[in-house]
C-alpha cells in the first residue's frame, strides 16, 4: 500500500512542531511541544539538545496518532528549524554542551573588539554573505568558544544547526544545507561556506567542524532502527537535508515568486521579499536567505516578535494567564483592545526586547524597548494596544528599507492566528494582508522538500505554488491608515533620536 503522507518537522526556538502533508500539499494533522531556553548569564540563550530531540520524537508520535497513521504511511521526511547558533556533538554523536542559540548575545564584546582591530570588518563580511552578522551567528560563536571554552571545541567533532541535529538523530548522518551554510555567515551567492570569512573571524582551524553541504531536497539518509523505536516511524524511510526555518516558511506559505512579500510573526518578526537573484542593497543592513531552488529572500527582522506580547502578558496580566490556556490567554488580551482606540491614546511602544538589539531598519545592538508618552490617564488596555501597534509599526519600518511599496503581505507564524493583529498590520502598513490556511508553515515547507526529494513534486517551487490556499484576507481601512501614517512619523522620529541614549545606557550597564 502506497504511503499517503509527507512528514515535516520544525525545531523552533521555543516550540517543536510536526505536520503531515498530502501529495496535494494539504496539511492533515499537526502537533507541537514546547521546549525551554535558558540564560545562564544576562544576554545568553541556550537550549538542551537532548530536550529538543525528545520533543521532536514526541511530536512525531503525536502527529501520527492524530492522523490515525503509522510509520508505513509516511513516504519521506524533511526537517527545518531555527538557524545559526552552535549545536556541537562529539565523535560519538553526543552533545558536547547545551546549544548556543541564534539570539545569544555573548559575542557582542568580541565583535566590538574585532571591529576595532579591523575597521570595516562587518562590511567585509556583509559583502560575502549579504547579511548583517548577528551576535548568535555560528562563526563568531565558535571564535568565542575558542577563547572562553577551548575544552569544548577540543571535544567537538561537528557544529550543527538545529535541524541538522534533529536529522542526525533520525538518520545518523551529518550534513547541512545551502540556506544555513549561507548565513553562518557564509556566501549567499554560492550557497556555501566561505573560506575568507573563516579567515576574517580567525576560525580557520575549526573549518573541519562544519559538515558537508547537500541540497535541501536531497535524500541524505533514512530512519535508523533506534529512531524508528523512538518515533513510531518506519525504519529506512528516506530523509532529506531540509532548510532553515525562514526559507522553509517561504515554501510552506507559497511565497516563492519574485516580488512577493511575507512576514513571519513568531518569536522573531521576519519580513522579506522574494528575489530571483542575490541582491543585497542597501549595504550593511538586513539579511539575504537562499530558497531552494534559485530564489533569494531580502529580509529585515525585528528580532522580538510575539515575544513582546508574551513578556507583557507574563509581567502585567498575570491574572489572565494563571488559570487559562494559551488560546484563552490571547483572547483575553485582545479583549482589552476594544478599551483603547487606535493610537493607544498617544502611547507608542518600540518592540526592541531582544538582548541583541535590532537588525532593521537600522543595525543597532544596543537598541532596547520602551513605552513613550505615558501619563496617569493611561491604563493597561492602552499599553496592550501599544504593544500590538508597536510590532505592526516595526513591520512597516522593516519594509520601508526596500524603498518601494509592498502591495500584499502574506502573514505567517503564531501571530497570524490573531484576526485583530492581522487587521492592525494591514492598517499600519497600508498593505493587503493574506493568511495561508493551515498552521506550522515551516514544517509544511520541510515536508514539501521531502516530497520533492522522492519525486512527488518536480521542484520545491512547483510544490509551494501548487499548495497555496488563502484562508483570510484583511484590507487596510483608509481612516486607520491615515491615523497610523501620523503615528508612524513620530514612532520613527523617536527611534532615531534615542540611538545615542541606547548606546550610553549600554555603557552604563556594562560598567555595573
Amino acid at each position: 500500500m502506497r504511503a499517503r503522507f509527507l512528514l515535516g518537522i520544525d525545531a523552533g526556538t521555543s516550540v517543536v512542531k510536526a505536520v503531515l502533508v498530502t501529495e496535494a500539499g494539504a496539511t492533515v494533522a499537526g502537533a507541537t511541544r514546547r521546549t525551554s531556553t535558558r540564560s545562564p548569564r544576562p544576554g545568553w540563550s541556550e537550549a538542551s539538545m537532548t530536550e529538543t530531540w525528545e520533543a521532536a520524537a514526541a511530536t512525531i508520535r503525536e502527529v501520527l496518532a492524530r492522523a490515525e497513521a503509522g510509520g508505513p504511511d509516511v513516504a519521506a521526511i524533511g526537517v527545518t528549524g531555527q538557524m545559526l547558533g552552535a549545536w556541537l556533538v562529539d565523535r560519538a554523536g553526543h552533545p558536547v554542551r547545551d546549544a548556543i542559540l541564534w539570539n545569544d548575545g555573548r559575542t557582542q564584546s568580541l565583535i566590538e573588539r574585532l571591529s576595532a582591530e579591523r575597521p570595516g570588518l562587518l562590511s567585509e563580511i556583509f559583502r560575502f554573505s549579504g547579511c548583517v552578522m548577528q551576535l548568535g551567528c555560528s562563526l563568531p560563536v565558535i571564535r568565542w568558544l575558542s577563547e572562553n571554552e577551548p575544552h569544548v571545541l577540543a571535544r567537538a567533532n561537528r557544529v550543527l544547526c538545529s535541524k541538522d541535529w534533529v536529522r542526525f538523530q533520525l538518520t545518523g548522518e551529518l550534513h547541512t544545507d545551502p540556506s544555513d551554510a549561507a548565513v553562518l555567515p557564509g556566501n549567499a551567492r554560492t550557497q556555501d561556506l566561505e573560506p575568507e570569512l573563516f579567515r576574517l573571524l580567525g576560525v580557520e582551524d575549526y573549518r573541519h567542524l562544519f559538515p558537508p553541504v547537500a541540497p535541501s531536497q536531497a535524500v541524505v539518509g533514512s530512519i535508523t532502527a533506534a529512531a524508528a523505536r523512538a518515533t513510531g516511524l518506519r525504519a529506512r524511510t528516506p530523509v532529506v537535508t531540509g532548510a532553515g526555518d525562514v526559507p522553509a516558511v517561504a515554501l510552506g506559505a507559497g511565497v516563492v515568486q519574485p516580488g512577493q512579500a511575507c512576514t513571519i510573526l513568531g518569536t522573531t518578526c521576519m519580513n522579506f521579499q522574494v528575489l530571483d537573484e542575490p541582491v543585497s542593497d542597501p549595504a550593511d543592513i538586513g539579511l539575504l536567505f537562499y530558497v531552494p531552488e534559485h530564489r533569494w529572500l531580502r529580509a529585515f527582522a525585528n528580532i522580538a516578535g510575539t515575544t513582546n506580547l508574551e513578556w507583557f502578558a507574563e509581567h502585567f496580566c498575570a491574572e489572565l494567564i494563571s488559570w487559562t490556556g494559551a488560546e484563552a490567554q490571547w483572547a483575553q488580551l485582545e479583549a482589552l483592545l476594544i478599551d483603547s482606540p487606535p493610537g493607544a491614546r498617544g502611547v507608542i511602544y518600540h518592540p526592541y526586547l531582544s538582548s541583541v538589539g535590532i537588525l532593521a531598519p537600522i543595525y543597532e545592538p544596543t537598541a532596547r524597548a520602551q513605552f513613550m508618552g505615558l501619563s496617569t490617564e493611561h491604563g493597561r488596555a492602552d499599553l496592550v494596544r501599544a504593544v500590538y501597534e508597536g510590532v505592526a509599526l516595526a513591520i512597516r519600518d522593516c519594509y520601508g528599507v526596500l524603498g518601494r511599496r509592498v502591495e500584499t503581505i502574506r502573514l505567517a507564524g503564531g501571530g497570524a492566528r490573531s484576526e485583530q493583529w492581522s487587521q492592525l498590520i494591514a492598517d499600519c502598513t497600508g498593505s493587503r494582508v493574506e493568511i495561508q490556511s493551515g498552521d506550522e508553515l515551516g514544517a509544511k515547507g520541510a515536508a514539501l522538500l521531502a516530497g520533492t526529494g522522492i519525486g512527488w513534486f518536480t521542484s520545491p517551487l512547483e510544490a509551494a505554488a501548487a499548495s497555496v490556499d488563502i484562508a483570510r484576507v484583511h484590507e487596510p481601512l483608509p481612516a486607520n491608515v491615515a491615523r497610523y501614517d501620523d503615528i508612524y512619523a513620530v514612532y520613527a522620529l523617536i527611534r532615531d533620536q534615542l540611538r545615542p541614549a541606547w548606546r550610553d545606557r549600554a555603557r552604563l550597564e556594562a560598567a555595573i
